[in-house]
């Protein structure tokens, strides 16, 4: 019997299944668990207005990978490049955010979290790396999901790197868009060596843990009963203790 503080989890629906399924990568439940969190999942929603009653009835909030955000909310047109988007996801997200803010519960957001916490911030997106960036590292690895692709160097006086204890990681990379104009009321805390923004937090006393890259998969911490990754270990701690 599960006796751990309760998260919400957020996944997405695939317009190209038949019949629609609700999709979470399991890796992120399994994380959760060896941290002593109980993951409640959160699809997208018709009604974005239930982000608040969803959040009364948890402890913290984890912000998932997946589709692109769509760049209406950051005042562009869509770049050629773009990939598939889930408008109903993203106002489900902002919304999400934006009562987590409010109520200052502990939000962890990985990979398109962290793009999706900036746009809610008012920040806005590079839509395609390769296209926009040319002279960046490659970041959209094709190999194994928990094979390091580069470096990060990280803020040793942050979030992340008091979790991590680390002032450079090397960490895997499956994403092709990134921040671009940093959203108010965050800071950077990791870099790629090409300058793209890996990590972000609050500037204020709202605990937050947003990197670019997939914890989730590394660290073991897919592994059923394995020791926690450290950011999955500082997330559960800040949700005890919130």
């Amino acid at each position: 019997m599960y006796a751990g503080p309760v998260v919400a989890v957020t996944a997405t629906i695939r317009e190209e299944d038949s019949p629609r399924r609700v999709r979470l990568n399991a890796a992120y439940v399994t994380a959760l668990e060896n941290a002593g969190l109980v993951p409640l999942v959160v699809p997208p929603l018709t009604d974005p207005a239930a982000a608040d009653r969803i959040l009364a009835a948890v402890d913290g909030l984890l912000l998932t990978g997946g589709e692109d955000v769509a760049p209406e909310y950051f005042g562009e047109e869509p770049h050629p490049k773009l990939g598939t988007v889930s408008k109903a996801r993203d106002a489900t997200e902002i919304a999400l955010i934006s009562a987590a803010r409010r109520l200052r519960m502990p939000l962890m957001a990985i990979c398109r979290g962290i793009q999706v916490l900036n746009v809610e911030s008012g920040g806005s997106l590079i839509q395609d790396i390769a296209a926009q960036r040319p002279d960046a590292l490659e970041h959209n690895g094709s190999g194994p999901r928990d094979a390091a692709l580069h470096a990060v160097d990280i803020d040793e006086d942050s979030i992340l790197g008091l979790a991590t204890g680390a002032g450079r990681l090397d960490v895997n990379s499956l994403h092709h868009q990134a921040i671009d104009r940093l959203g108010d009321g965050l800071r950077v805390t990791a870099r790629a060596p090409d300058g793209i923004i890996e990590g972000v937090e609050s500037t204020d006393d709202w605990w937050v843990l947003a990197v670019q890259w997939h914890p989730e998969e590394m660290d073991a911490a897919a592994s059923p009963g394995a020791e926690p990754g450290p950011l999955f270990k500082a997330f559960a701690e800040s949700v005890r203790s919130a």
